[in-house]
């Protein structure tokens, strides 16, 4: 009997359940990691909306539920959630760069999932500094990989694949960024691109997106600006740069040097370093008039938009709590406080180029300071321009992009996910994570 035709083979073959049954549980996974960037901005809000709420009714609350918050974050996180600590991008990174091909799960895990959201939202809810976009991150590369080892997928390459479209969705669901999803998993998580990896990385970021989309509707992060540089105000785009790249590089340097200078202490006290890191909070936010606790997104959306009232030393307050947030050890991400900290360094600087539209600043400063902090100018300059909508300022926004990165790397040549994540990963190869192997930020 001859032998159907071939493409009808394949396409029978495609039917089966067992070729079918992966993919329900792949697709299944891609949808909650859009519900889980809506959980955690749902979430975040409230207790970011909640801790203002107690400041400015109780102006010295923050002094009592700062340290204390953090603390119980640090407790709740070393007790039972090791490894959750940070951003979670590092744990990402390290989780791909494994050499000895041992299972992603001691890194990403259900349990540190769903840790990572409810103590980011406790962290945000105590005043910390710290976004939920790479607490997303880590969330949707740990969801996918769970769903790989429940479908039964061993190959290691697509293994990876699911843990770098996991986390591509997570950042690009997070911010309702795509193109910044897909590049960030080009160039921070997998620094290179992998070709059997794209459609994977593409359907998941659809996904994860369109989930978040359907119930937070289509929105730009920070509005709509149609600010626009001049040639001639091209001064602007240097002095941004230059200025960016030096903040950022001087808060990845420390946060590189002092968390390996402080490990010793944190081993030993690891709760005092957060009682102070939660005083220092609540000192500088009391200073800035509560402008510097949480996310930093209302003021960084203000700047954008053109109708914020801040103090100059804005930027300087924010920058402080970051890296007191950071160094504490609790969950918590660096992309919002660092496009809010960039947003008021614009804001200032565009005060010395009067010619210039102050929102034109604000979003250079974002761009500069997240690529000098990060060392990633292509995820920022696109991240940046998909959350304002503005094509206008695309070449400005590459050229400080690039000058920032530049200039970081004068100061802090690791980048500092891959310098966090060079710390996860010899210890992740060897036998199972433990709170005391990663006392301080990661």
């Amino acid at each position: 009997m001859q032998r159907p035709w071939r493409p009808i083979r394949r396409f029978r073959g495609l039917v089966r359940g067992r070729h079918w049954a992966p993919r329900i549980v792949f697709w299944g996974s891609a949808v909650l990691v859009g519900l889980s960037a809506v959980a955690l901005t749902e979430l975040g809000n409230l207790a970011n909306t909640s801790f203002l709420t107690l400041y400015r009714r109780w102006p010295w609350a923050p002094f009592l539920a700062s340290p204390a918050g953090l603390v119980l974050s640090l407790w709740l996180t070393r007790r039972f959630f090791p490894g959750a600590q940070g951003s979670g991008i590092p744990q990402v990174i390290a989780a791909l760069s494994q050499r000895t091909g041992g299972s992603p799960s001691r890194l990403l895990s259900v349990r540190i999932a769903i840790g990572k959201i409810l103590l980011t939202t406790l962290g945000l809810f105590s005043g910390a500094s710290i976004g939920r976009e790479g607490p997303t991150v880590h969330v949707g590369a740990s969801f996918t990989a769970a769903a790989g080892r429940l479908a039964g997928i061993k190959r290691p390459g697509l293994e990876r694949a699911l843990v770098l479209a996991g986390g591509a969705a997570g950042l690009a669901a997070a911010f309702n960024t795509p193109i910044a999803g897909i590049m960030f998993a080009i160039e921070e998580l997998a620094r290179g691109f992998e070709e059997h990896a794209s459609g994977t990385i593409i359907i998941t970021i659809l996904i994860a997106g369109l989930t978040a989309v359907a119930i937070e509707g289509n929105y730009t992060y920070f509005g709509v600006t149609q600010a626009a540089l001049a040639p001639r105000q091209w001064l602007l785009v240097p002095a941004c740069g230059i200025a960016g790249g030096i903040a950022g590089g001087l808060f990845s340097r420390l946060v590189l040097d002092l968390s390996l200078r402080l490990r010793e202490t944190l081993a030993r006290y690891p709760y005092r370093l957060a009682l102070i890191a939660g005083l220092l909070i609540a000192i500088l936010g009391t200073i800035s008039h509560g402008s510097s606790f949480g996310t930093g997104y209302p003021q960084a959306r203000a700047l954008v938009m053109g109708n914020a009232r801040l103090p100059w030393y804005f930027p300087l307050t924010k920058w402080l709590a970051s890296l007191a947030s950071y160094l504490s050890g609790i969950p918590g991400g660096l992309f919002a406080p660092a496009l809010a900290t960039g947003a008021g360094f614009g804001a200032d600087i565009g005060r010395l180029f009067p010619a210039a539209a102050p929102q034109a600043a604000v979003i250079l400063g974002m761009v500069s300071y997240l690529s000098g902090a990060v060392q990633t100018p292509i995820t920022a300059f696109v991240i940046v321009m998909e959350m304002t909508d503005n094509n206008s300022m695309l070449f400005p926004l590459m050229a400080a992009a690039f000058i920032a990165t530049l200039t970081s790397r004068l100061l802090c040549r690791e980048p500092i996910y891959q310098g966090l994540a060079a710390r996860f990963v010899t210890r992740a190869e060897t036998r199972p994570v433990v709170a005391e192997d990663y006392d301080g930020p990661a």
